[in-house]
């Protein structure tokens, strides 16, 4: 099994162990070859809300789960996008966290989810990615390559039409991407100070610099 943490870096199984139940632990350290999405949703939940993801070869990588920063900001775009998808009569829902079953077997839990309305249901487990417009993914110091580099790849190899990178290391910026021959191509940067507008999915208006603070 191999890990990887959004506060405090990478997971060892023994840290999981002491951290994530009886239950929980037996089932990792007993499972046998390749991970698969039906063998993550079968896992017990341990109540710590981390994150478990099948990467390529059925590889697991666990999360512990986001720190206050990172929640702030996910809450905040998960808003500013449901409020413009309303302003643009976009039939989607926007939704945070969800599992998003990609080809070969593969299943990521973006930051946040702009999907087909059509799709969603109260007892749905698992979003398909070709019913997903766009997905968020927000940068922590222990997955800067993974957030950067591996998961734009898998999204874009999966057609997805939209990623936005957020990066609150420094100072706070968007990084607004479209799918192009294969790719994600930059098309806005939004940097903290200067509002700024992202046309894709649709319109939206946002400051970088709102994202992680406190509300009063």
């Amino acid at each position: 099994m191999r890990s990887g943490g959004r506060s405090g870096g990478a997971l060892r199984m023994s840290d999981w162990m002491a951290v994530g139940g009886d239950m929980m632990s037996a089932a990792l350290v007993e499972h046998t070859g390749p991970w698969t999405p039906d063998d993550v949703e079968a896992l017990p939940d341990a109540g710590d809300h981390a994150r478990f993801e099948v990467y390529e070869g059925g590889v697991l990588v666990v999360s512990p789960a986001p720190g206050v920063g990172h929640q702030r900001a996910s809450y905040r775009l998960h808003r500013a996008l449901a409020e413009a998808a309303i302003a643009a009569g976009a039939d989607v829902e926007v939704l945070e966290a969800v599992n998003v079953a990609l080809p070969g077997g593969k299943l990521l839990v973006p930051d946040v989810v702009v999907v087909d309305a059509a799709v969603v249901s109260e007892t749905a487990t698992r979003l398909p990615c070709e019913a997903v417009q766009a997905v968020v993914e927000i940068v922590s110091p222990s997955t800067v390559s993974i957030d950067r580099a591996v998961k734009p790849a898998l999204y874009a190899e999966a057609g997805i039409p939209v990623y936005w990178r957020v990066e609150l290391q420094g100072t706070p910026k968007i990084v607004a991407c479209s799918l192009s021959r294969g790719r994600y191509v930059t098309r806005t940067t939004l940097i903290a100070g200067t509002p700024g507008r992202i046309t894709r999915p649709f319109p939206v208006e946002l400051d970088p610099a709102d994202l992680t603070r406190r509300t009063p």
